[in-house]
C-alpha cells in the first residue's frame, strides 16, 4: 500500500533528469500568463534554456514543408513543457515528507489537459498534433515522458484524497489533517515530557487512529495520508517510548488462548466420556446377578 523508499529515490532521479530534458526545450521567460502554472515559491526554479525559435532552426530548417510541425502544434509543445516542469518540480520538492497529493494536483492537473489536447485527433483548422508530437519517432518521448509521471501519480493513489475532477481535497481528507495537526500540537507542547505526553495527548492520538482505521477501509487512503500517519506512529512509539493497545490485538489473544486451552479441554472431554461409557457397561451385569439371585430364591422356597 505504501511508496518504498526505493521508489521516493528513482522517482527523484528519474525528475531530476527530466527537468534537464524539457529545459533544453523551454524558458521560463516564455511563459504566458494564462498558460503557465505557479510554481511554489520554494520549488527550485527552472535554468534558462534556448529558445524554441533556435531549436527549430537547426533541425527543420532542410526539412520538405510537409514534414515540419505545425505552429499550433509548436506552442502545444512549448506549454507541454513549461507544465511538466512545474508539476516534476512540485513532486520533488514535496518528496519527503510526502505531500504531494495535497499540493501537486492543480500541477498534475494541468500536465493531463495540455497532453490530452496533444493526443487528441483534431485541433483548430482539422490541424492534428498527435502523430507529428507522440508518435513521429521510435522512442515516443512526450509519450514516455508523461506515462511515467501518470504512473507515479497513479500508485500514489492521490485520486482517493481528491474529489471526483481532482479540482481540490475531499472533506475526509481535510478532516484527517485537521485531527492531524492537533496530535501533532500535543506532542509538541509535551514534547519535554513524555509522561505526560503519553497521559494528556492518548485521546487526540487514539481518535486519530481510529479515523485512519476507517478511511483505510473505505479506501480513502493516499500516499500523503499513509506516510504522515506512519510518522505520527514513530514518534508515539520510538521517539516518546508511549504505548497504545490496539483494538485488533484481543481477538488474537482471544484466538491465541483458545488454542493453547484446546488440548486440554480435548483430553478432559475424551476422560469423561470414558468413564461415562464405562458406568453404562457396568450396570447391566449387576442387574443381571440379581435376578439370578432371585431365581435361586425360589427353587429352595
Amino acid at each position: 500500500m505504501d511508496l518504498s523508499k526505493c521508489t521516493i529515490a528513482v522517482l527523484c532521479s528519474f525528475v531530476a533528469w527530466t527537468i534537464t530534458l524539457m529545459n533544453c526545450l523551454i524558458s521560463p521567460a516564455e511563459m504566458s500568463g494564462d498558460v503557465a502554472v505557479k510554481l511554489p515559491g520554494a520549488v527550485i526554479p527552472v535554468s534558462k534554456a534556448n529558445s524554441l525559435e533556435f531549436f527549430y532552426s537547426l533541425s527543420l530548417s532542410s526539412f520538405p514543408e510537409d514534414l515540419e510541425v505545425n505552429e499550433y502544434c509548436i506552442e502545444l509543445l512549448r506549454i507541454y513543457g513549461q507544465r511538466y516542469v512545474t508539476f516534476a518540480n512540485c513532486l520533488v520538492f514535496y518528496a519527503r515528507p510526502v505531500k504531494v497529493c495535497q499540493n501537486c494536483y492543480t500541477g498534475f492537473k494541468g500536465l493531463k489537459e495540455i497532453y490530452l489536447n496533444i493526443s487528441s485527433g483534431q485541433g483548430p483548422g482539422n490541424v492534428s498534433c498527435h502523430d507529428s508530437l507522440t508518435r513521429s519517432d521510435r522512442l515516443m518521448l512526450l509519450y514516455t515522458l508523461y506515462s511515467n509521471l501518470e504512473d507515479i501519480w497513479t500508485s500514489a493513489k492521490c485520486d482517493q484524497c481528491l474529489t471526483e475532477h481532482e479540482e481540490a481535497l475531499t472533506n475526509d481528507t481535510r478532516y484527517f489533517m485537521a485531527t492531524l495537526n492537533q496530535s501533532l500540537s500535543c506532542f509538541e507542547q509535551y514534547k519535554d515530557n513524555h509522561s505526560e505526553l503519553c497521559k494528556d495527548c492518548k485521546p487526540r492520538y487514539k481518535r486519530l487512529n481510529e479515523l485512519y482505521g476507517k478511511m483505510e477501509k473505505n479506501q480513502t487512503l493516499c500516499i500523503d495520508i499513509e506516510d504522515a500517519m506512519n510518522i505520527t506512529r514513530k514518534l508515539w512509539s520510538k521517539n516518546f517510548g508511549c504505548s497504545f493497545p490496539r483494538e485488533e490485538t484481543v481477538p488474537v489473544i482471544a484466538v491465541s488462548s483458545f488454542m493453547l486451552f484446546l488440548p486440554i479441554i480435548f483430553y478432559l472431554s475424551s476422560f469423561l466420556h470414558s468413564e461415562q461409557k464405562k458406568r453404562k457397561l457396568i450396570h447391566p451385569k449387576r442387574a443381571k446377578s440379581s435376578s439370578s439371585l432371585m431365581n435361586i430364591q425360589d427353587k429352595f422356597s
